[in-house]
This record gives structure tokens, sequence and C-alpha cells, in this order.
């Protein structure tokens, strides 16, 4: 005997035609996993691209052009020419770093960094108002502190000369000297205005929906 089979709701014989079955299939469009109401904030619409362009912005730009360069004529040369240029490696590798170290300022001005704020959804707000000013001062002590030590090795590294050119490595050093001062200085401006306003996108979290 055949045994029964169900197929949306109804009942058929194995190996029978199911066009009740098919019909339903087609007619019900299947809109994925209920995950429920979506809280989402004002970060989701549609916002103005930010042109406030600043001194770090175009440097890095100018830096990062030259790396692309670079790279792409040691691969030229390497597998084109089949005789690769010996500094391009080390050259692109050095401005590869200024570009981080340059870039992280538009980060900080931006506030694009990395945060923890998951946690700013479960936590008191009185407690919430005490940490976010407390991120920013740890924020400018950091890099203040950061961009001493660069100093600090920068005119160490003034008598060691590059791998292949013969230029001093404190070149290198200084660059990421004034990418941290830059970053100290952007985080000082970011703290001020938080400190300002009584807010910070930190605070922001819960209203803008971004823990979704």
């Amino acid at each position: 005997m055949r045994e029964p089979s169900t197929f949306c709701g109804r009942t058929a014989q194995r190996g029978g035609p199911v066009r009740q079955g098919t019909r339903l299939m087609k007619d019900e469009a299947y809109t994925g996993p209920d995950l429920g109401e979506l809280n989402i904030g004002c970060v989701d619409d549609e916002a103005e691209p930010d042109l406030d362009y600043r001194i770090e912005d175009w440097v890095t730009m100018a830096f990062f052009w030259a790396m692309a360069i670079i790279v792409f004529l040691q691969f030229f040369t390497r597998y084109a020419l089949n005789d690769s240029l010996a500094w391009t490696e080390e050259i692109a590798r050095y401005l590869l770093i200024c570009v981080g170290l340059l870039g992280g300022s538009m980060a900080v001005r931006r506030y694009s960094h990395i945060h923890v704020e998951f946690m700013y959804l479960f936590m008191p707000g009185r407690l919430a108002q005490v940490l976010s000013p407390l991120v920013d001062v740890i924020r400018i002590v950091f890099f203040a502190y950061a961009t001493w030590l660069c100093w600090l090795i920068t005119k160490i590294m003034q008598t060691q000369p590059m791998v292949v050119i013969d230029w001093p490595m404190s070149i290198i050093y200084g660059i990421c000297t004034v990418g941290m001062a830059l970053m100290t200085f952007r985080s000082i401006q970011v703290g001020i205005r938080n400190w300002r306003t009584g807010s910070s996108p930190l605070l922001r979290v819960r209203k803008e929906g971004r823990h979704q």
C-alpha cells in the first residue's frame, strides 16, 4: 500500500500528481525568515556625502597614489620586463605606513574608528554620560603619548639608513610622528565638540539604530 504524504496542507498519494500543491507554491511568495520589526534609524537614511576635506585628506591621497604608481611599476618591471627594480618594494612599504598613519587622522576627525558600542545599549544613561567623555580623554592621552614616543624614535633613527636607498629612516618616522600629532589634534577637537554639545556618537547608538 502507498503511504499518504502531506504537501502544502493537502494529502496526496506518493507518485501521484500534486497539482494543487504546485499551484500554492507558485502563488505564495517566499519573503524570508521573520526577523521581527527592525528599528532602523537615521544612519540608514540617504545622507549627503561628506565634502569637508582637510589637509590630511589631500596629503594622504598623494601618498596613496604614489604608492599605487610604485606598486604598478614593480609589477610591470618584474613580470613584463623580468627585471624588477630593487627599491620599489621597500618604498611601497614605507608609503603604506604613511598612508595608514596620516589616514588615521581622517578617521579620528570623522569619528569612524572602531568603537565598542554594544554595551551602550544596555548600560544606564548616567553611566553612559560618564564613560563617553572618559573615552575622549583616554583617546587624547593615548595619541599624545604615542606622538611623544614617535618623536623619540625619529631622533634615534637619524643615523639609520634605509635598506636599498641611502636615506635616513627618520624621514619615515617623522611622517609617522606628524600623523600621530594630527590624530592628537583631531581627537582634541572631537572631544571639545562632544563636551560642548553634551552628546557623542556613542551616546546616540540607541537612537540611530546602529545596533541592528
